[in-house]
Order: C-alpha cells, then structure tokens, then sequence
C-alpha cells in the first residue's frame, strides 16, 4: 500500500505501524528507507529477513534531531558534535559508540551505531510523530537501511520500494528523493573523522567545519582499532541484474565500434546493451541502448538509481558506464558505480 506521505492521517499510520513493531517504507533525502523501531530487536529482525541482508551487518539508526543522540550513543566527541551542528538534518551519518541496552540488532551487534537526522519533510514528521508520547510508546528512533533486496539499486520513489515488496509493506509517498545516494559515513569513534563511506557531503566539508583533516579507513586501520562496519560499504553493492563494467569514453566507443553488425544478431527482441555517458555515441544498433549521464555530480547523483533500474527494467543483459570525474564532488557517485561493477 501507497499512502500520501503528505497527510496527516498517514504520518499517524506510519508511526502506528512503527509502534506496532511492523515495517514502513519511508522517503528521505537520500534514498527510500525499510524502516521499524530501532530499540525493537524483533522488528529490526524483520528488516534483516525482508531485505534477505545479515544480521551483523549494522543499520544507520533515523533520529529527529541531536536529542536522539543522547538515547542511542555515549561519549560523543566535540568534533561529532560540530558536525552535527553543522549538517543536521541532513545527509550525514556519523558512527558513534552505543550506549549499553539499546538497538544492539540494529547495531549488527557492534559496540558503535550509525546515527543521522534526516532532512525529507516526511520523514521528520514520521519521527515526531513516533515521539510523540500521547500516540502510545516512544520510539527514540527507526532503523532503516535502503528499502531493497540486499546488494540491489537502491529505491527513490515510492515505486520502487512496492516493486520490491510489493503490498507487503505500507510506503509513504514523498516523492521522489532529493539527492538520490547514500549519506556520507563519517566514523568517530577513534579519536578523529575517519570517511568509511562518500556522499552528497564530501570530506573538505567536514575537515572545514570540524577543524580536523578526514582520515580514510585504510589510512588508520593500520595504526588503530579497525574501523567498525558500516552500511553500504561491501565490495559489491548497489547492483543491477544486468552486468555493469565501467570504461572511459573512449574506451566505450571502442567497445560498440568492435560489437559491429555482432549484437544485431542476438536472439532477442529487447536492447541487449544499455550505455550511460556523459558524452554522445555513436551506434546504429537498435539493440543498443542509450541513456545520458548527467554532466555535474549532483545530478548524476539525483537520477543514478532511478536510471539504473531503467536500464535494468529494459532487460538488458550488460550495462557499460562512462567513468566518472576524478574530482571530490564525483566520489559519491564513483563509489555505487564502483560497488555494482564489482
């Protein structure tokens, strides 16, 4: 079931479900969201069955604001807290220890959670209406990792989370989302801002809020405690059915120059080859087909998902992707790429 994100009726819904220990799809900034009751182990277990993901790999945990903090973690830096200052709510997500007896499934069973405060409007109402006391119990926050089959292209729209599951989970429709990847994961809990996964916010901004240079995972693992787990963050991940391989474009136009009248031949009466680039190429295949990548990161990274699931839904069997930009803006957007290709 769809419900209208926007009304009233639903937000008091949503947060019935939640209360109830049952599953809700949630829109954020980011990407759609399975969420459940992030201090409900039985319920953080459904996410873990519905999705087909393990159990000990953690979620990040949906706060309203810096409050929920306090509820679900301990010791917070001071950098943590400028940060949260600074980008909250928004597309961060920071790793911080956890405080004994809360959301240890949601944790995967770690010492540390993942916490962010989300930006959609519908989201926060959902979380405010969860803490709301007069509704019944207080849920301090809900756990809710991307609303797909684990390692599959993540959802931005209402759509894509009912593809995925059907009637089976009750959506809340806020469109479609804004930025359209991942949060960026920022893990403090070893003494400095270590980047574990990149986003819409990128490591200057943090260095240049928090004072502190931003370390990556392999740089530290080596002269502290490893880095703990994190969402998003395995080699393979974010994943079409089709076969992804990234090329440069000059690499891409080789490759459908040496395909010639090859692929005209293949048994099927469907594109077999998707390409997405930022530059124009050049086929006359009508089994190939052709999608443009936006040229700047933010759009790239807006139509990403929705894009891959395009290709996917054509039925093509390879997906052959233009490399991205070297610069900072592009890691988000290199990094998904890089995870459906591997």
């Amino acid at each position: 079931m769809i419900l209208d994100g926007t009304a009233a009726q639903s937000i008091a819904s949503g947060a019935a479900l939640i209360r109830d220990g049952s599953l809700l799809g949630l829109p954020t900034e980011t990407v759609y969201g399975l969420a459940a009751d992030a201090d409900n182990a039985d319920a953080v277990g459904q996410i873990f069955k519905a999705k087909g993901r393990p159990a000990d790999h953690p979620l990040i945990v949906h706060v309203l604001d810096a409050t929920g903090v306090d509820h679900f973690a301990r010791d917070v830096p001071h950098f943590a807290r400028a940060l949260i200052a600074a980008f909250w709510p928004g597309p961060l997500t920071l790793i911080l220890p956890r405080r004994d007896g809360v959301a240890a499934a949601s944790a995967g069973g770690q010492n540390s959670i993942g916490l962010r405060s989300p930006s959609h409007p519908v989201a926060r109402a959902l979380l405010k209406a969860c803490l709301d006391a007069s509704g019944g119990q207080v849920v301090w926050g809900v756990a809710a990792p991307s609303a797909n089959q684990f390692g599959r292209v993540s959802p931005t729209t209402a759509a894509h989370v009912h593809s995925e599951f059907g009637d089976a989970v009750t959506v809340l429709d806020g469109g479609p989302c804004a930025v359209g990847i991942e949060s960026t994961i920022i893990d403090c809990t070893r003494g400095v801002p270590v980047l574990l996964r990149p986003g819409a916010i990128t490591p200057e901004q943090v260095q240049a809020v928090c004072g502190l240079a931003v370390r990556t995972k392999e740089s530290l693992d080596d002269e502290a405690a490893p880095a703990p787990r994190a969402s998003g963050t395995l080699e393979s991940h974010y994943a079409p059915r089709a076969k992804v391989r990234l090329m440069d474009a000059k690499a891409l136009q080789s490759a459908l120059d040496l395909l010639g009248a090859d692929i005209d031949g293949a048994q099927s009466d469907k594109p077999v080859i998707a390409t997405y680039s930022r530059g124009v190429l050049k086929t006359k295949s009508a089994k190939v087909m052709r999608k443009a990548m936006p040229t700047d990161a933010p759009s790239a990274a807006y139509q990403l998902f929705a894009d891959l699931r395009a290709m996917d839904d054509a039925g093509v069997q390879l997906i052959w992707i233009e490399t991205p930009p070297p610069d900072s803006a592009w890691d988000g957007v290199r990094d998904r790429l890089q995870r459906a290709a591997s």
